[in-house]
């Protein structure tokens, strides 16, 4: 089945653009110019990707993107704004989106971004996660299922979120760098905005280290200046 790829964006113009270089690539592409009418797509259609625009008539992105992650909908979700300040960068990605793309913006480089989720996301349907639980202490993340749990309690992750954690638990204490843990779960093979990395290590932390109940200061995710992250060697939350 045809790759499918829902574009969001008021100005037609862009819609044209991003739908000709996806098109190219040879996904297909169905392009909307309200939000109302992309929550509507995302009710009933099955998409594989959305870039979606955050200043819409009547609904805004925000409210598109926020509805379409409360329905369980994990469809990746690259943010296309011409708000670039980092402050609306980290709100977009701590409500669920997976990408954030500053307008003016380099068509080859969205593709690219677009190339790279699907190709993750591809992965992952293909059972590329093995089947046997890994468990550190209290804190067991099932690749099989997606699924973590802190001292038997679920913990809801979003997509990248379980990834980020997932590729951090397979070699506990390895030291990642920002640009590795880039290339490694969100696939960039150029150079992207590490920030994104940071943003999604403090979600989780925010989820998984309050109940793991660590000593203040101390976090599953250990932070190694000047280079990136680690997952703890400890048996975390076991006595």
């Amino acid at each position: 089945m045809q790759t499918q790829v829902l574009v969001v964006d008021d100005e037609k113009a862009i819609t044209r653009l991003i739908a000709y270089h996806l098109e190219r690539e040879g996904y297909k592409t169905n392009c909307v110019h309200d939000g109302e009418t992309a929550c509507r797509l995302l009710r009933s259609e099955d998409y594989d990707l959305m870039i979606l625009d955050l200043m819409l008539p009547g609904m805004s992105g925000w409210d598109v993107l926020r509805d379409a992650r409360q329905r369980g909908n994990s469809i990746p979700v690259i943010i296309l704004s011409a708000r670039g300040d980092e402050v609306d960068k980290v709100a977009g990605l701590e409500l669920g989106a997976d990408d954030y793309v500053t307008k003016p913006f380099s068509t080859r480089e969205l593709v690219a971004r677009v190339r790279a989720h699907l190709r993750r996301k591809n992965a992952k349907a293909g059972g590329a996660l093995v089947t046997t639980p890994l468990e550190l202490g209290n804190l067991v993340i099932n690749g099989a299922k997606r699924e973590v749990t802190v001292a038997g309690k679920p913990i809801a992750l979003t997509t990248k979120e379980f990834d980020l954690l997932y590729h951090l638990a397979q070699s506990p204490g390895h030291v990642f760098s920002r640009e590795n843990l880039l290339q490694s779960v969100w696939g960039y093979d150029f150079e992207g905005d590490t920030r994104t990395v940071d943003v999604h290590v403090s979600r989780i932390r925010q989820k998984i280290d309050p109940v793991l109940d660590l000593p203040e200061g101390d976090s599953a995710i250990q932070t190694v200046r000047g280079i990136g992250y680690r997952l703890s060697t400890k048996p975390l939350g076991r006595e």
